[in-house]
Order: structure tokens, then C-alpha cells, then sequence
């Protein structure tokens, strides 16, 4: 009998390609794990870190060509390697450009696309020129283009500055008392504003200088553009209102105060320019702050304009014949997780997980810096960030999952004073509701959602089921009794807010099945009892959207309908990987869905020992902006199928 399936053995294989038996399934199972973890070392950096490409939708390339037309810096080279790359992402079922692979069409996404690959040389009489231009004008035209569309557009004199949202470089003065203060917006939303309010404050024109325009995605003469918001309400309308007296009665603002928090906003900006890391290190702030520094006066030559410039060429990817641009990088976030793979697939913390662990030792942030301070000023500093370097906005989903590696490695001596700065960070960083948020807590000023400049629905950063899932997991396997107290309030906040039918929400990651991934895995490291009936129920629902195929699949469409959540025309390695690691933190070891899934695993593993999916992993922002981890399909499988091997070998 199988003992993956509990019948005769079924076809295991190592690759689709290749259906030979290789053994036992015992033995398919040793090899596939060994193959995927001699991929993984492969791809580890010489100084023990793992960075894999983070891929978005052809927004990003598209304004890496805005902005070098807007700042008349134009690389040829670049530019062409750009517009080919942004091509071969067009759908042409729809004729415009999509937010995911197999989405619909985004207009913003479709509007930049097009004006970048015009700017680029391409004749707007092409085929793919025509059939996207086609797709926005049956939209409504460029008119009915997301905000931050609208200011490029304002930018390159295609429609006027009224058509666009107040963002004043006053903002930098209010107090925090006022209804709008940095502080009660996200990280990303500040650092993408204050840059932009300088821009806006000048009134920064493209330098442009092809001289071209898009005039034809617009179905009104552009002159007559207003603001424009995709659904309305009274909320709405009262913000607008608001923010028009406010753009009306601008002019009457004392020369003295401009000139004053313009001085604020680019201190602001300096202090927080990052080096070559780039400010807040995501690319819209980034390519902000560089036109906002060459609109302030600092020439080609200047140290900031040189470090703000290079810090975006650093997010390029170059495939030779095409390239595309990142949002940011994300080596902190695949380092450890590539580490908890390897610390799953081996007898002992293997040398290169140690080595990983060494290097991230080294990136923990332990100065007093970060806007976080604003409302945590004497709490002691130990986050981790993201990217290489944005010691501003060390966050706490990085910072759990690092410390859980750093736990998890049995070398206390070696990394017990950074786990015990993690847990401090992580405790006081606890909002109120109990649960965590990604950069900052009690940040949950849901008004702000509805001002005009907030048509994303993402300037807050509220806290998550998924964020607060991972610090659930530090704080129970490694809080001890100082966490216990902040440990059950964010048990219970998860308890609150799952979903009727049994998941959680996946703000950081597609979707449901990475959101109740994230919380079983967590309970499981907390030691609660995994047999109640609320975490039964999310057990229930994952067995219930497993494909035919034995897989997981969950399309980010799920985004725009919750009733789709877990489910997919498909599987993925990734889903797959996430539902195992929950079901077995549940104790389904031996269930049939398990096996299942295992034996999926086994059969999608490419010759080279990787997994390979087209499908976006996670979104930036629901709904608006979404990404594919490349490191996605390296690690979680591994981590799944040694995870399996583990309990199997050791089932008490």
C-alpha cells in the first residue's frame, strides 16, 4: 500500500516530463526534497542572503519611461529593452494590459502602457497601439484614469492641475490634533506624498521633449477634465468639497508659509533619502523624491540627485533583450523564509541557514530612527525591513518571520539578544484592537479613505490577519510569559475576524489560503488547541477548495469577489504549498487531502528541482496593485514537503 494515499502507488514522479518511477514513494519523496534544496543553496548569495525578482504589472516599466521623458534623461537602450518587455504583456483578448496574469483590464495600468510605448516610438496606428486605445475609450477614456494616472497626466500638460487632487506641501505643518497628519496615514502613502507635494507646490512640468501627448484616449476635450471618482458617496462628496474650497482659497496662502513647508517637506525627504536604497525604498516614492530634488535646484551632479538616481537603476532587471523595473527588492523577506525551508529539510540547522541567519544579524535595525517613533518614542528599536536597507520602516511581518528563523536555529547564544529586541519591538507595536498592522500601529483612520487623493482604498495600514498571524507565531514560540498577555489578545483578534465559512483574509498574499495558512501555522507554533471547532472550521474550508488535481489554487480576482476565495481553474505550487503547511499544523498528516496535495508536489517539480508558475503571488494593494514573488515557488514547496518528511518520520 501507498502510505501517501493509503492505496496501490499511483504514478510519483519528480517532473510531468520525466513519469518514470523513481523507487518508493519514500525515496521520491528524499529525492524530490534534495533536488529542491539543492536548487534553493544554489541560488544563495556568497555572503549568505537570498534576493529573488519581485515583478509587478507594467505600471512600473511604464513610469521608469515617464520619468526618464519627464527628467529628458533618456536612455535608448533602456527604453527599447523596456518597451519590449511591456509588449509582451499585453493581453490581446482585451487589447489593454492587465494588473495579474489572466486579469482583466486595468484602464491606469492600459492609459501608462500606452502613452510609455508611444513615448517610446511606438506608432499609435500599430495593431497593439489600436486595439489598447480601443480599450480605453470603451472605459470612458483617460478621464476615468486612478489618481495617481491623473497627476502624470497633469504632469505632461495633458489635462490641467484642476483635474487632479490637492497635495500641498502644507501637510508637513499640520498638527498631529488635525484631521490629516503624516502619521495617521501608511508609510508608502507619506513617503509618496510629501515628494509629490513638492512637485505639486512647483508645478512640475514634464520636460517631454518628443513633445508627445495622448489627446485621443480622451473621449472630452482634456481642458474640460475635473476630478473624477470611481464610486460616490456622501462621504466623498463632503471630502471634495472640502478639499475644492481649499484649492479655491490656495492663492490667498502667505508666500512665507510655502516657502516654509517647502523647506519642511524637502528635509523631510533628505533626512529620509536612504542612500542608494532610495526614499522608503519602493519605487513611487522614489521617482518622486528624484524629480522633486531636480525641481528643488540640485543639478545632475549633486551627491542626493546621483544616489536618488541610481537607487532606481538598481531596481531594474535586464534580460538582454528586454528589461522591466521593480517596485522595490525583498532580500530580508526571502532570506528567512528561504531559511525556515532549510531549516524544515535538514537533520540540523544546515550551514547555509546559518549563514543566511548571520547576514540578516547584521541588517536588524537598532537605532532610534523610524516614523514608527512618532507615537512609540521611548520603545526600544529591533525590526527588520524589507528590502537591503530602509531603516525608517523596519516592519513587523519581516521582523516576525526573521526572529522565528532565528529561533527556530536552536543557537541562542548566537542570535538570543536579537530575538529578545524583535519581541520588545513586536510587543510595543501591538494596536489597541490587539491585532498587528505591517508598519505602525492603530493606524485606522478609515476617514482618510474617502479623500480625493485616496482613491486606491489603500492610505491606511490597519492591522492584518496575516501580519498578526506571524507575530502570533514569534510571540507564542518564543515570547515566553512577558508575551503571554499581547499573545492572547492577538489570538483573539484572529478569532474576530476570520470569515463565516472558516478562512482568514490574505492582505499580504493571494488570498484566503495564504491568509489561513498564515494563522494555523501560527496557532500551531503558539500551541493552541488545534482541534476546536473554530480552527476545525477553517481545516473544513481548505479541504473543501482543494482542485480535482489534488492541488491549491486561488486567482487574485478573489480580490474583487470574496465568494472565489480558495478557488482557481487551476492549482499552483505556492497555494498547494501554503494549504499543506496549514493542514499540517492542524494535524492532518494523514489525511487523504494531504497526501494529495504531497503527491501534486511531487508532480510538478520541474527537472532542475524548482517549481514554475505564471500566476501572481500577493497583492501591493488589493484590488490595485499586485505581485509576483519569484522566490515563491523556490521555498514554500520545500518547506511543504520537508515539513511532511518530518512529521512522518517523527509522528508524536
Amino acid at each position: 500500500m501507498d502510505w501517501l494515499t493509503g492505496k496501490e502507488p499511483t504514478a510519483l514522479r519528480a517532473t510531468e516530463s520525466e513519469p518514470e518511477q523513481l523507487g518508493t514513494p519514500l525515496d521520491v519523496l528524499e529525492g524530490s526534497i534534495a533536488q529542491a534544496q539543492r536548487a534553493l543553496l544554489s541560488e544563495q548569495e556568497p555572503d549568505g542572503h537570498w534576493c529573488y525578482e519581485l515583478e509587478a504589472d507594467c505600471t512600473i516599466p511604464s513610469e521608469y519611461i515617464l520619468m526618464m521623458h519627464f527628467m529628458g534623461e533618456i536612455d535608448e537602450v533602456l527604453e527599447n529593452k523596456l518597451a519590449r518587455y511591456i509588449r509582451s504583456r499585453r493581453d490581446p483578448e482585451h487589447g489593454g494590459w492587465p494588473l495579474y496574469t489572466d486579469g482583466h483590464q486595468d484602464l491606469s495600468c492600459t492609459i501608462k502602457a500606452y502613452y510609455a510605448l508611444k513615448l517610446a516610438g511606438d506608432d499609435p496606428d500599430a495593431e497593439h497601439m489600436a486595439e489598447a486605445r480601443r480599450a480605453i475609450l470603451d472605459q470612458g477614456g483617460a478621464a476615468r484614469a486612478n489618481v495617481f494616472t491623473r497627476i502624470l497626466l497633469a504632469q505632461f500638460k495633458q489635462i490641467p492641475w484642476r483635474g487632479t487632487p490637492l497635495v500641498p506641501p502644507e501637510i508637513v505643518l499640520f498638527p498631529r490634533w488635525f484631521p490629516f497628519h503624516l502619521s495617521k496615514v501608511s508609510y508608502w502613502s507619506r513617503t509618496v506624498m510629501v515628494p509629490l507635494s513638492i512637485l505639486y507646490a512647483l508645478g512640475a512640468q514634464a520636460q517631454n521633449p518628443r513633445g508627445i501627448g495622448v489627446q485621443e484616449l480622451f473621449t472630452t476635450p482634456p481642458e474640460k477634465e475635473r476630478k473624477y471618482f470611481p464610486v460616490w458617496s456622501w462621504t466623498n462628496l463632503i471630502c471634495l468639497g472640502v478639499e475644492r474650497s481649499a484649492a479655491r482659497l490656495e492663492f490667498l496662502l502667505p508666500n512665507r508659509i510655502r516657502r516654509r513647508s517647502l523647506q519642511r517637506a524637502r528635509d523631510w525627504v533628505i533626512e529620509r533619502l536612504n542612500g542608494e536604497d532610495g526614499l522608503g525604498a519602493i519605487f513611487p516614492a522614489m521617482v518622486n523624491a528624484y524629480e522633486a530634488l531636480a525641481h528643488l535646484g540640485y543639478g545632475p551632479d549633486h551627491p542626493y540627485r546621483i544616489q536618488a538616481g541610481r537607487a532606481l537603476r538598481h531596481l531594474v532587471v535586464d534580460y538582454g533583450e528586454k528589461a522591466y523595473c521593480q517596485p522595490c527588492v525583498s532580500p530580508i523577506w526571502d532570506t528567512a523564509l528561504a531559511v525556515h525551508a532549510l531549516q524544515e529539510s535538514g537533520e540540523k540547522p544546515p550551514e547555509e541557514a546559518v549563514h543566511g541567519l548571520d547576514w540578516l544579524v547584521e541588517r536588524q535595525v537598532t537605532e532610534p530612527v523610524g516614523d514608527w517613533r512618532e507615537t512609540h518614542p521611548d520603545l526600544p528599536a529591533g525590526g527588520w525591513a524589507f528590502q537591503y536597507n530602509n531603516a525608517h520602516y523596519p516592519d513587523l511581518d519581516d521582523t516576525a518571520a526573521v526572529a522565528i528563523a532565528m529561533h527556530q536555529s536552536g543557537l541562542g547564544g548566537r542570535y538570543g539578544e536579537s530575538v529578545a529586541r524583535a519581541l520588545t519591538w513586536i510587543r510595543g507595536m501591538q494596536s489597541r484592537d490587539g491585532g498587528f498592522a505591517a508598519f505602525d500601529s492603530d493606524n485606522t483612520y478609515y476617514y482618510l479613505n474617502h479623500i480625493p487623493f485616496a482613491d486606491h482604498g489603500a492610505l491606511l495600514d490597519p492591522p492584518t490577519c496575516d501580519v498578526t498571524a506571524r507575530c502570533v507565531g514569534l510571540l507564542g514560540q518564543a515570547g515566553g510569559p512577558d508575551s503571554e498577555e499581547s499573545l492572547q489578545r492577538a489570538i483573539e483578534f484572529l478569532r474576530h475576524h476570520q470569515e463565516p465559512e472558516g478562512p482568514w483574509f490574505g492582505r499580504w498574499g493571494t488570498n484566503y489560503i495564504y491568509g489561513t495558512w498564515s494563522v494555523l501555522d501560527a496557532l500551531a507554533k503558539a500551541g493552541e488547541d488545534m482541534t476546536l471547532p473554530w480552527i476545525q472550521r477553517a481545516v473544513a474550508w481548505l479541504k473543501e477548495t482543494q482542485q480535482p488535481d489534488g492541488g491549491w489554487g486561488e486567482e487574485n480576482d478573489s480580490y474583487f469577489q470574496p465568494e472565489r476565495g480558495g478557488r482557481a481553474t487551476r492549482s499552483t505550487p505556492f497555494h498547494t504549498a501554503w494549504a499543506l503547511l496549514a493542514l499540517l499544523a492542524a494535524g492532518e498528516r494523514d489525511s487523504e487531502a494531504v497526501a494529495a496535495g504531497i503527491e501534486y508536489l511531487l508532480r510538478t517539480q520541474h527537472s532542475d528541482g524548482l517549481w514554475q508558475d505564471p500566476w501572481f503571488t500577493a497583492p501591493g494593494f488589493p484590488r490595485v496593485f499586485h505581485l509576483k514573488y519569484h522566490g515563491y515557488t523556490r521555498y514554500f514547496p520545500l518547506q511543504a514537503l520537508a515539513r511532511y518528511r518530518r512529521l512522518i518520520r517523527n509522528p508524536a
